[in-house]
């Protein structure tokens, strides 16, 4: 294994800069000339049928059969005139990745290319291989995916996209869309139900979505030479770099020219297809980056976020790179997430979680805040686990993020709002007074600019005109946390809404200050969830118990607040997963969970006893031919022997751990309950394990000639021009 770490080297020294040209002009110019848009639709729809897709787009409503043969027609013809010959039904199954089934336009029964509005509007792809939980036996395969016209048709390479739905032939969700275009659909009415309680005029709330995506580029020789980065997605074995992220320097620094024209191309690429990036810089660690976009609304933002990943793939390799998703790849150095920037709009133009320069609008600001806070405090565990992932259990909480215990932060100026209405619970009001004055709740556009500051410990941070749930993973689907969040805050508004409605109607109490003692409730109740200081400190640990928050730092529990009777509930009640979908996912996440980290397990055995002991044996034995040498001569050998016998030491403990982990493993395979299973694998061949076998390879390096040993260090993956 060595000499492919010194071939990689080499390649790695020899590379040139693959320089990207981008196209003279502006990006609008090219912007979206590949997806299958509103501009698009305009030009090659008649006005009648274009109303009825735009409705269909922004309401939820179906589409009738013969308006799906009209689009089939126009986006066949604008997709065969990019010299697309293909199509196919892109959708997002359990696996966490996209898939697709490409068909070809052309017909050879009947000489030509055709389209038509039943191959547009559904597919009958083999549903048995892809994870169900139960839902279905091996041998019935039948699953169904359906368009979804609110995201926009798109094309790579020669084939044409259509953005879908996945069914089970019995009608259950088998993907992350379904879920989360029945939660955008909650959160809608829950939000413009409420929102009429102040403007008559709004009659929809649309959630949106800005995430921040993070992720390491690592040359993919180095890579390649690295089993354990194409396994598992991470290193599992090595050193830090003497220079690591210690000196504050990379975090946006100059951008290396190679990862540069990387960045240019992906981009390129990315707009093209619609997709809004607009920033771009280096992360905290050495070759990590991030790259974000403008926001959109949620489902049309989740599904860039699976094509951008997809598109960086493709564009890395083609600089002879490779990108890292996952959370840790490497041990010591920032892990990678994907903060999701959330918020509710109207179409008024109303952010809702914008303070307004009118003080009768703050109230209506208050109401989305309080809420959520009140949802967030309410459902704290959920979004514990719609986060929970082997990946993410090594970044949560280690300097880099925010912890395991889900908390809010508002900023120490809203804080106060928060306090003082709170504090006002008897405050007298006659009529001609200021009732905002009163409250102390007139001025929160003049503290609010500047005021929330970005805590980075926080997993869920207000951040002046939104939400920010830090706490989700680089390569999680963002469907999952944004389904839960939708969800949880759609139910809290539309408790909010009845219990306003009935001191209005059955009490006679005046609507304002209905409003105002219900959120004065919520402040009260919700009051634990907000935290303000170091998210880290053990103290935050302690104040936490005390205040009942959970702090679950492993998935294989975390994952048990998905099927809490609070979790069902809110989901059942919303009508976002039935009782038999919620069942199917635990157990997908859990079997997820598992294997990830049996195949960590089985890439350390393999690594440990196949490579790194036969490289430290054998140096072992040229260290015993020296002892001996300088013992024939005469000459001290008492160091050589002590390295050796630490070599020894080292080695066994490598041998004796591993073969035991692999033991551990066997039996934890025999284990039925998948729950149970993934407790085993976390705490018995993970967590008994991996640290032993990790501290004897490490030590067993020091002792053995650098140029024997097999693994590519860390300093050198992170190596780019």
């Amino acid at each position: 294994m060595a000499h492919l770490r010194f071939k990689a080297l080499d390649l790695v020294q020899s590379r040139n800069n693959i320089e990207f040209k981008l196209p003279e002009g502006k990006i609008s110019d090219y912007f979206g000339e590949l997806a299958f848009g509103t501009e698009q639709m305009k030009a090659s729809l008649s006005s009648e049928v274009f109303k009825k897709v735009d409705k269909a787009i922004r309401r939820g409503k179906k589409i009738d059969a013969e308006t799906a043969e009209a689009v089939a027609a126009a986006v066949k013809t604008w997709a065969m005139s990019k010299g697309v010959t293909h199509y196919t039904h892109w959708f997002q199954p359990l696996t966490g990745a996209t898939a697709e089934k490409h068909d070809s336009f052309f017909d050879p029964s009947k000489g030509l290319e055709q389209f038509k509005g039943s191959a547009l509007v559904q597919q009958e792809p083999d549903a048995s291989s892809f994870p169900n939980g139960g839902i279905r036996s091996t041998f019935e395969a039948r699953g169904y995916t359906a368009w979804d016209p609110s995201s926009p048709i798109f094309i790579i390479d020669t084939t044409l996209c259509i953005p879908t739905i996945f069914v089970a032939y019995t009608g259950e969700a088998l993907d992350y869309k379904a879920p989360l275009l029945k939660s955008m659909d909650a959160i809608d009415k829950a939000a413009t139900r409420v929102c009429k309680l102040f403007d008559r005029n709004v009659t929809q709330v649309t959630a949106s979505l800005g995430w921040e995506q993070e992720y390491f580029v690592v040359d993919k020789a180095l890579y390649a030479a690295r089993p354990d980065l194409v396994m598992a997605g991470r290193t599992v074995f090595g050193h830090n770099p003497a220079r690591g992220q210690q000196l504050d320097d990379h975090y946006f620094g100059t951008i290396t020219p190679r990862v540069f024209e990387f960045m240019k191309e992906f981009e390129y690429e990315c707009q093209r297809l619609g997709i809004p990036v607009m920033t771009r810089h280096n992360e905290v660690a050495p070759a990590q980056f991030e790259c974000a976009p403008m926001y959109e609304e949620v489902n049309k933002g989740t599904d860039h976020n699976q094509l951008l990943k997809d598109v960086m793939d493709k564009v890395a390799l083609r600089h002879d790179l490779k990108v890292l998703f996952h959370e840790k790849p490497f041990a010591g150095l920032n892990g990678s997430g994907k903060h999701n920037n959330w918020s509710l709009l109207t179409d008024t133009g109303v952010n809702l979680f914008q303070p307004s320069s009118s003080a009768r609008e703050n109230l209506q600001f208050l109401v989305y805040l309080v809420c959520t806070l009140k949802a967030v405090h309410e459902h704290a565990d959920l979004l514990r686990a719609s986060i929970a992932s082997a990946g993410n259990d090594h970044r949560l909480g280690a300097n880099e993020a925010p912890p395991a215990i889900i908390s809010a932060f508002i900023g120490e100026q809203l804080t106060s709002v928060l306090d003082e209405l709170e504090r006002n619970r008897d405050v007298q009001v006659d009529k001609g007074d200021n009732l905002y004055m009163k409250l102390g709740i007139d001025k929160i556009p003049e503290i609010i600019l500047d005021n929330t500051d970005r805590n980075r410990t926080s997993p869920f941070a207000f951040t002046g005109n939104k939400f920010e749930f830090r706490a989700v993973g680089s390569d999680a689907n963002v469907a999952n946390p944004m389904t839960v969040l939708n969800t949880i805050v759609a139910d809290r508004l539309n408790q909010f809404y009845a219990e306003v409605s009935a001191r209005i109607d059955k009490e006679g109490t005046d609507k304002k200050l209905a409003i105002i003692g219900r959120l004065r409730e919520y402040v009260q109740e919700s009051k634990a969830i907000r935290f303000e200081g170091d998210g880290y400190s053990d103290e935050w640990a302690e104040e936490a118990a005390k205040r009942g928050l959970s702090n679950v730092k492993d998935t294989a529990r975390a994952l048990d607040f998905y099927v809490s009777d609070a979790a069902r509930e809110v989901f059942t009640k919303n009508n976002i997963m039935s009782e038999v979908e919620i069942e199917a996912r635990h157990e997908i996440m859990l079997e997820n969970y598992i294997m990830k980290i049996q195949i960590e397990s089985r890439v350390m055995g393999d690594l440990a006893l196949n490579h790194i002991l036969p490289t430290a044996i054998t140096y072992q034995n040229k260290l015993i031919k020296n002892a001996q040498g300088l013992k024939d001569l005469g000459i001290d050998n008492t160091e050589v022997i002590a390295t050796i016998e630490k070599i020894s030491e080292y080695a066994s403990s490598v041998k004796a751990n591993t073969l035991a982990m692999i033991e551990a493993r066997k039996q934890a395979n025999e284990i039925e309950s998948s729950r149970e299973k993934a407790i085993a694998y976390c705490d018995n061949v993970k967590g008994e394990f991996f640290d032993k076998i990790r501290y004897a390879v490490d030590k067993l390096e020091l002792f053995v000639d650098d140029e024997d040993w097999p693994l590519v260090k860390y300093r050198e993956l992170l190596f780019i021009r």
